[in-house]
């Protein structure tokens, strides 16, 4: 199979799962499941849930119920998205080729959508027949961390508002870009991991390609947001340097921010080596996104 064809199998393989463990579209209240459903179901490329997936694949053959984890992670990742696109911060109107959640819907129930997602999130990871309480109870609390406020999703939000139209230095670019996209990045590896059992060892590897992949993602994603047009992307794109938000490119220019991504992810590769043939398609990813066009 190639990795194409494995990245569209994934997500034919979450997207029933998806469907199940939202709210159904007829349930009260109508208007806000609809919303969260129209936010959740309208495309995307499962790039986090996928990586948990495979990530479990590389620690046992066989991992039941792994899936509904990824569809958490999926609603994490989604909501930060509806906030994200809201007038107050980013203020898009387009995501994944759609008028995004607010311009359908409205600001109340998109801010409203997006806690609600975030809040099933957690019902789901609680209510997992797997793994064990112990392990589930780290699992949720480390997910937790990853989108809170301390070198966590939240926080470097947080960060990326408060650089705009200021100087920052590589170090400040960095640390905001390693909270706010790669702490969840990072997360989603470990989860599946975590889930499938990996001993301490392999939790390391895996730890550490989680942190230098979620740093390139970013990058690339900041170099596309110049590069690339809202066709290609399926959202707005030209937006960073229009608000003087702090980017790879911004502080560094397109060419060393595009060499330090490849750097990124031959390292991310590397840590892979002690897995052997087992990481071959988190390697693959890892290609795919530094090569990625959209």
């Amino acid at each position: 199979m190639t990795l194409t064809e494995y990245l569209e199998a994934s997500r034919v393989r979450l997207e029933p799962h998806l469907e199940r463990l939202l709210p159904s579209a007829s349930d009260p209240p109508v208007t806000l499941h609809k919303a969260m459903r129209y936010a959740v179901l309208g495309g995307g490329k499962r790039i986090r849930p996928t990586l948990c997936l495979e990530a479990g694949a590389v620690v046992s053959d066989r991992v039941d119920g792994i899936e509904e984890l990824a569809c958490a992670l999926e609603f994490i990742h989604t909501y930060s998205l509806l906030h994200d696109d809201l007038p107050a911060l980013d203020n898009d109107d387009l995501r994944r080729g759609r008028p995004t959640c607010h311009k359908v819907f409205g600001e109340a129930v998109a801010i409203l959508a997006g806690d609600a997602l975030l809040t099933l999130a957690f019902e789901v990871l609680a209510r997992m027949p797997r793994p064990v309480p112990e392990q589930k109870t780290l699992l949720i609390a480390e997910l937790a961390a990853a989108i809170g406020t301390r070198q966590g999703m939240i926080g470097g939000q947080m960060g990326d508002l408060e650089a705009e139209g200021k100087a920052v230095s590589a170090a400040e670019v960095e640390g905001i870009h390693r909270a706010k996209t790669g702490a969840l990045i990072r997360a989603s590896i470990r989860s599946g991991a975590r889930y499938a059992g990996a001993s301490e060892p392999d939790l390391t590897q895996l730890t550490r390609f989680g942190e230098r992949l979620g740093l390139a993602f970013q990058i690339i994603d900041d170099i596309l947001d110049v590069q690339s047009s809202p066709a290609q992307l399926g959202k707005s794109t030209r937006k960073d340097a229009a608000r003087q938000k702090a980017t790879y490119p911004a502080v560094f220019g397109l060419e060393r921010s595009r060499a330090l991504a490849s750097e990124l992810v031959g390292e991310a590769i590397g840590e892979l080596a002690p897995l052997g043939a087992r990481a071959r398609r988190l390697e693959e990813i890892a290609r795919y996104l530094l090569a990625r066009s959209a």
